[in-house]
């Protein structure tokens, strides 16, 4: 488990911030971020204030990344990407999540290095990480920018002949479900999103055509919503295409995987991250996965 409780010890009175970034080796605003987030207790009460004091012992909850072995496919400097497989999270959900990409980043790179996008848990793919805090605010920022070109591939339903260029505006569903309210759907009240469409290559014997999509702009469930929309749902999509209800009993996870391949068609989403195209430092990157994407979703779309 990657959120460990240790037991620190304060000899005098003083400002638990302090404590933490002497024992910790970390900024006062990280420390004050930990004690805002609960991290630490004493006698069993969380301190509430990131400016109170401490002494004697105490409990925090701190992170300790766990690998699994997955190695990054690129690395530079200051950067570096991992091509992420299907169902992994990219960070943990809450304190009890056994794992995440975010796990492999900080152990093999260290405390200050992090994500600097997202991608779901079931699309597979190229996701790039920051080694420090300065690579990260630059990255982040290049995304935000539109300065970072992500394209995709995916495996859609039915047979995509032309080009399309998706203009619909994107809104998270309004509900009183947290679960339901997780789903996007195509509304004139929703945010601007663009999306660029491309046939690949058609595939008869299943009836699919293989896609590439280049996101213009980063709504959350974009691609997926934006296939569904103009008929051409991603094979394995247990959301969009789906009966709400099934939408539903997934994210509850009360779907068997028998019934999830019966309803979708594949054991997975198949949706892939297939390269990334930006400038850093005046160099030019153009990174592109090493997975056969193909053979996985003929894989993923043939009954166990």
């Amino acid at each position: 488990m990657p959120f460990v409780t240790k037991q620190l010890h304060a000899p005098t009175r003083q400002k638990a911030f302090r404590f933490l970034m002497q024992e910790l080796g970390i900024t006062q605003s990280e420390a004050q971020r930990l004690i805002a987030k609960g991290r630490l207790s004493q006698e069993g009460e969380v301190m509430a204030n990131n400016a109170g004091f401490i002494e004697g012992s105490f409990d925090f909850i701190c992170f300790e990344p766990l690998t699994l072995g997955l190695e990054p496919t690129f690395i530079e400097e200051e950067f570096a990407v991992y091509d992420k497989p299907s169902g992994l999270l990219v960070h943990p959900q809450n304190r009890h999540t056994p794992y995440s990409l975010n796990d492999e980043i900080k152990h093999r790179f260290g405390h200050d290095a992090n994500i600097t996008h997202r991608i779901d848990q079931e699309t597979s793919g190229l996701v790039l990480a920051a080694r420090n805090k300065i690579s990260e605010r630059a990255l982040k920022m290049m995304f935000e920018e539109r300065q970072i070109t992500k394209k995709y591939i995916a495996m859609v339903k039915g047979h995509l002949k032309e080009p399309l260029d998706i203009q619909e505006p994107l809104l998270r569903r309004e509900d009183e479900s947290s679960i339901v309210r997780m789903i996007v759907r195509v509304h004139p009240e929703g945010k601007p999103s663009r999306t660029f469409i491309t046939p690949l290559k058609y595939f008869p014997d299943t009836d699919t055509t293989l896609v590439e999509a280049s996101p213009y702009t980063g709504r959350q469930h974009q691609i997926r919503v934006h296939l569904f929309h103009v008929e051409h749902p991603i094979v394995g999509d247990p959301i969009y295409g789906q009966d709400a209800n099934d939408a539903v009993r997934f994210l509850d996870r009360e779907m068997s995987s028998e019934e999830r391949f019966s309803n979708t068609g594949a054991s997975r989403l198949l949706l892939h991250a297939h390269s990334l195209e930006f400038t850093y430092n005046e160099i030019p990157y153009h990174v592109i996965s090493k997975e056969d994407f193909v053979a996985q979703c003929f894989d993923a779309m043939r009954a166990k």
